[in-house]
């Protein structure tokens, strides 16, 4: 499979990557800067033929457009896409002091971000096969039902990327794509912390496995676990 995803340099995206390359895929691996590094630069020594890095800034259209035109010009297809690129600003900011740029910031990167990578890399993806899938990575935090007072600008945009989500489940129904938002659970990065409970390496490699349908995921469900249990919504 050819699977696509963003902020695929640290945190859960270095370790999609790991999982998606240890299975044999091909990773398209979006990042922000213009080289890789670090323990990354080292992953892609390990898989040279499975990870393919490219610049890629989902708050900057222009990078999308461009890869959407290198994989046409290389006749590629996109098999996945997992929009895992995001943001977790204005974390204890009381709504009476929250910057407003805090917000838009935060919608450009995880809203504004994911629909302009499907906007641009939808058209790749053939209609049929088994493994057709796009996952957006959500968070609890975007449950209305579940609401609480506080991370304004992530909970938000979060409940968003859901009903973004729901449309677009609904929208490419007949071609036989999955669309899922994933909660990948509290987990430990630099976003979740130290305290966080949750292993990432695992959280991942769950999430390639409802890539690989590997579990029994109800059809209508769209906001699920990176278990495959359903959300509250």
């Amino acid at each position: 499979m050819n699977i696509v995803i963003t902020g695929a340099n640290r945190g859960l995206g270095y370790e999609l990557t790991l999982a998606a390359a240890q299975r044999g895929h091909k990773v398209i691996a979006g990042i922000r800067s213009p080289e890789p590094k670090g323990k990354f630069l080292d992953l892609i020594g390990r898989f040279p033929d499975q990870i393919d890095p490219v610049q890629l800034d989902v708050c900057i259209e222009e990078t999308i457009a461009r890869l959407s035109e290198k994989l046409l010009a290389e006749r590629q297809t996109v098999d996945a896409i997992i929009n895992n690129a995001g943001i977790l600003l204005g974390r204890g900011v009381a709504i009476e002091e929250m910057p407003m740029e805090v917000i838009i910031q935060t919608f450009e990167i995880n809203l504004f971000g994911p629909m302009m990578v499907i906007k641009h890399l939808l058209p790749l993806m053939s209609d049929g096969g088994d493994s057709r899938a796009i996952i957006n990575i959500s968070s609890e935090a975007g449950s209305l039902s579940n609401a609480y007072g506080g991370d304004y600008p992530y909970a938000i945009s979060k409940t968003a990327i859901n009903m973004f989500s729901k449309q677009l489940k609904k929208y490419v129904k007949n071609r036989g794509i999955r669309v899922y938002a994933i909660h990948p659970g509290w987990i430990e990065t630099d976003m979740g912390g130290e305290k966080a409970p949750g292993d990432p390496a695992e959280s991942a490699a769950s999430i390639i496995d409802i890539v690989e349908r590997k579990k029994d995921i109800d059809p209508e469900s769209f906001f699920i676990s990176y278990k495959g249990e359903p959300m509250p919504i």
